[in-house]
């Protein structure tokens, strides 16, 4: 029987906090599980390949914290699952994962409801930091990105409404590897969609940036690419 002692520091032991990961890249999915685990106040409950698998598991089980990969297989990105968390789980904070350049997508994260947005090529310097920070109550973003939010709001960023704000959070993806010379075929590998559900996310941006074919959309997307570095 233990000692009282013993007993007291078992009671005192602080909980781990517990964290979903939805990612559909294995590898790289267990990367992030690796660097959670091995640090002794973390525990990874879970892991989902896709939107569906996440939402399932945080209503089966308590969270306190998800990392979420913008690049999700099916239609339903990162960005669209933030926004389902949000909604069942307003509390649950979530902690954004992306390929894709923060200036580009870490507004519409945030906008969506995640707490922060650690760049995938970023993850093991940051990625430690950006958890704690998150659930912390605090938001995660590069000083880079917090430097450019600002000076966008003190110089009327919100009036300057850039076309490509009509496109979805999907659009925006195949966009931006438009632009960076990917083929559809490429992109629908990139991305885990088919080469026809490219193509027609292709077709919604021609037409939401009233662009005349799919070589103006080309051009546009390299152009626009450009400006954002």
């Amino acid at each position: 029987m233990p000692s009282p002692a013993k007993a007291v520091e078992l009671e005192d032991a602080p909980a781990k906090r517990r964290v979903l990961v939805v990612d559909d890249h294995p590898l790289f999915r267990k990367g992030v599980v690796q660097l959670l685990t091995d640090e002794p106040d973390l525990e990874v409950r879970a892991e989902a390949n896709t939107s569906n698998e996440a939402l399932g598991a945080i209503r089966r089980q308590r969270f306190d914290l998800a990392v979420v990969d913008i690049g999700l297989e099916g239609s339903a990105n990162g960005i669209e699952l933030t926004k389902s968390i949000k909604a069942e789980k307003p509390a649950l904070p979530v902690l954004v994962l992306s390929m894709h350049d923060e200036t580009i997508f870490a507004e519409r994260a945030l906008r969506a409801g995640a707490r922060g947005y650690v760049m995938k090529r970023e993850a093991l310097d940051n990625f430690i930091l950006a958890v704690r920070t998150v659930l912390r109550g605090e938001i995660f973003i590069s000083q880079e990105m917090s430097k450019r939010m600002i000076f966008a709001h003190l110089h009327g960023g919100a009036d300057a409404v850039s076309p490509v704000d009509r496109l979805t959070d999907r659009e925006l993806e195949v966009l931006q590897l438009i632009g960076r010379g990917r083929e559809v075929k490429d992109i629908a590998q990139e991305l885990h969609l088919s080469a026809k559900t490219v193509e027609a996310h292709r077709a919604h941006i021609k037409e939401k940036l009233n662009l005349s074919n799919a070589r103006a959309v080309a051009r546009f997307a390299v152009q626009w690419v450009d400006q954002q570095r």
